[in-house]
Order: C-alpha cells, then sequence, then structure tokens
C-alpha cells in the first residue's frame, strides 16, 4: 500500500537532516484554541500538589447540560427507517436483529417499502406497547412529504440486556 502525502521534493542537503519515512514537522507553534493542558509527569505522591477533599454535604448532581438518554424505540425506528428506504444496507443490522427478523427485514428491503421520489422519509410519530417484562411492541409513523406510513416492530432484550428487534413488518404500499 502506498501513502500519498503532500510535501515537496526534499533538497539534496535536506536528506540527511529529515528522515523521509516520518511527514514533515509543523513550524507552526500556535494551536487551534490554545494548547490542551499538559498531563503532569507520573511522580510519587509526596511530590503531588495536594488535592482538596470534597465536603461530606455536597450531593453529586447530573449536569444541567446532560442530554436526555434515547430511547431503544427510537433508536431501532430511525436504523428500520434507514434500512428499508435504501439509506443504509440490510446488512446494517445484522447485529442488531434475533430469530427470523433478519429473514423479514432482507426481504422487505428488497422491495424497498419506504423509499420515496423527493423528500426523505422521516419517523413522524412512535408508541409502543410492553406485552411482558423485556419485551416491546413498537409502531411508528413514517412520513415523506405528503406521504404518511406505518412500520411496527418488535424489540426484546436478551441476555446480554441489548436490545435487539425480533419481528419487522410495514404496511401495503399504495
Amino acid at each position: 500500500m502506498n501513502k500519498v502525502m503532500s510535501r515537496t521534493a526534499p533538497k539534496a542537503t535536506s536528506r540527511t537532516a529529515h528522515p523521509h519515512h516520518r511527514p514533515p514537522t509543523r513550524h507552526d507553534t500556535r494551536r487551534p484554541g490554545g494548547a490542551p493542558p499538559r498531563k503532569p509527569s507520573i511522580r510519587g505522591r509526596r511530590d503531588m500538589p495536594p488535592t482538596t477533599t470534597r465536603n461530606a454535604g455536597t450531593a453529586l448532581r447530573p449536569p444541567e447540560t446532560a442530554l436526555p438518554s434515547v430511547r431503544p424505540t427510537d433508536v431501532f425506528a430511525d436504523r428500520l427507517l434507514a434500512v428499508l428506504s435504501g439509506q443504509r444496507p440490510v446488512h446494517w443490522m445484522l447485529r442488531h436483529t434475533a430469530g427470523r427478523a433478519y429473514d423479514e427485514l432482507s426481504r422487505l428491503a428488497e422491495r424497498s417499502p419506504l423509499r420515496t421520489r423527493g423528500a426523505l422519509p422521516v419517523v413522524h410519530d412512535i408508541g409502543y406497547y410492553v406485552p411482558s417484562e423485556g419485551t416491546l411492541e413498537v409502531f411508528a409513523r413514517i412520513s415523506a412529504g405528503d406521504r404518511l406510513r406505518a412500520l411496527a416492530f418488535r424489540l426484546e432484550r436478551g441476555q446480554d440486556l441489548r436490545w435487539r428487534c425480533t419481528a419487522v413488518e410495514t404496511g401495503p404500499r399504495p
């Protein structure tokens, strides 16, 4: 494999000064946004500056800027939409499916039921039903322009606590 690097042709005098197995070094010492703080070298604890102790009465709070956790229903609706609209290949969902769901998904993806001309389809609304612990039956309304389509799938939580899709269906194509 040949690596392509952009640099000028070496001069006869610079052959000994700069090795040819490395890209040229940066001569501008400024960094965008300032240089990051350096980590202190590993030394003994007596050389380290004293750390401030936490007040025992101070409680830990999550930061106000923390994002809300994403639900598995939203994640799988987006993933299935990407596959069924032709934006992603079917094998992209291989590790996120279990049982016959991958076969159903590959059969559906051949027809590309959610592919549209013009506007890209988006998840309009999501609802779900919990038939038992660790199982979700989800429906999603998919909109593309003025059209509204249906997508239904089943999620089950495995022994490893990961959600996997076990069934997929779409509404009839008009």
